[in-house]
């Protein structure tokens, strides 16, 4: 259950950071918004790690990936 949890949440992420990299535009996307989300992301990720949960700690990290692209773009395009 954690995995399918995880696996859709960081799949939501998806449409944004594809879109975001293919019009090399990120204007309706929030610096703030994916910066506090990675640090929400980033502890919730050393919780798992705290606790020992693989599913939490995998899907974390993709998730922290696939935010850590959007900040990325947004800072490339602003």
């Amino acid at each position: 259950m954690g995995y399918l949890a995880g696996f859709i949440l960081a799949i939501a992420l998806v449409p944004q950071v594809w879109k975001s990299w293919k019009t090399k535009s990120t204007k309706d996307v929030s610096l703030l918004w994916s910066l506090v989300y990675t640090f929400g992301l980033a502890l919730f990720l050393i919780y798992g790690i705290g606790i020992k949960q693989m599913p939490v700690i995998v899907m974390n990290t993709a998730e922290i990936l696939l935010a850590l692209s959007l900040v990325t773009a947004k800072l490339i395009y602003k």
